[in-house]
């Protein structure tokens, strides 16, 4: 149960990103991205179906709309989240014990779950914008191009709930330094080595050795449900993560209320 005290953190933290002109100057960047990017993969797209009518060889994945055009969009913001997501979080609780405020919130009659959760979906709410923003052009591809709906909102919800757990991660990440530096380092690190741990698998002889590291691999697990496929342990699996850096981030809290006590 979401507490009081839980969207009053949320509220404020959503407020100070509003407030702040680092946001829009990013979120300004990042449709500038999004719009030039986008489009050079449409052309790209029309390209591909101008020649087919001169051309019968052209391969039918060039002819999707769904493969050719939304999936290297979904590429492009997976790879701005990686970014994105570092950059708004590092400040979450990093600055905080930096400019002495942390000591007030453990002081405060606030619970260490009530802090982490706040963050957290105030992060969430930040990264909605971003995808709304995002998903506005494929939205308006659609008036002239035929779409799957349900692969199409499943493909860009996937990317969102990768959101989320960058979020996750990344606040975890904020806990553990007063440097807001060295939490973005520590982020970005971290959000890309969830990506390669699938790769692990190419160092170990054994079936189960392999079938472990694929199974802990991100990669794998979104890639299936950006692809259309549900699988519950897909979902789980990225549930479980997301919930594990914050179960993380509230221990690392709760221990600084405890040293400071």
């Amino acid at each position: 149960m979401i507490s009081g005290r839980t969207l009053t953190i949320a509220a404020k933290e959503i407020r100070a990103f509003l407030s702040s002109p680092g946001f829009y100057i990013i979120s300004f960047v990042s449709s500038a991205l999004y719009g030039g990017l986008y489009y050079i993969q449409l052309m790209g797209f029309s390209k591909n179906l101008s020649e087919s009518v001169m051309r019968p060889g052209v391969p039918k994945e060039a002819l999707n709309i769904q493969t050719s055009v939304f999936m290297q969009h979904l590429g492009v913001l997976n790879l701005m989240l990686l970014l994105i997501v570092p950059a708004f979080s590092m400040r979450l609780l990093s600055e905080e014990k930096k400019n002495r405020t942390f000591d007030l919130l453990m002081t405060s009659p606030v619970s260490s779950l009530d802090i982490v959760l706040g963050k957290f979906m105030a992060m969430c709410a930040v990264i909605s914008i971003f995808m709304a923003i995002a998903i506005s052009y494929p939205l308006l591809t659609t008036t002239f191009a035929t779409v799957h709906w349900p692969s199409f909102f499943l493909s860009f919800g996937a990317i969102l709930a990768l959101g989320y757990l960058y979020s996750a991660i990344d606040l975890f990440c904020s806990s553990l330094t007063e440097s807001v530096f060295i939490s973005f380092v520590i982020s970005l690190l971290l959000n890309i080595f969830i990506w390669f741990v699938a790769s692990g698998s190419q160092m170990v002889d054994s079936n189960l050795g392999r079938q472990i590291f694929e199974h802990i691999s991100l990669g794998n697990h979104l890639g299936e449900l950006v692809n259309g496929t549900v699988r519950t342990s897909s979902v789980v699996y990225i549930v479980s993560l997301l919930v594990l850096f914050v179960f993380l981030a509230e221990r690392v809290i709760e221990s600084s209320r405890w040293r400071s006590t």
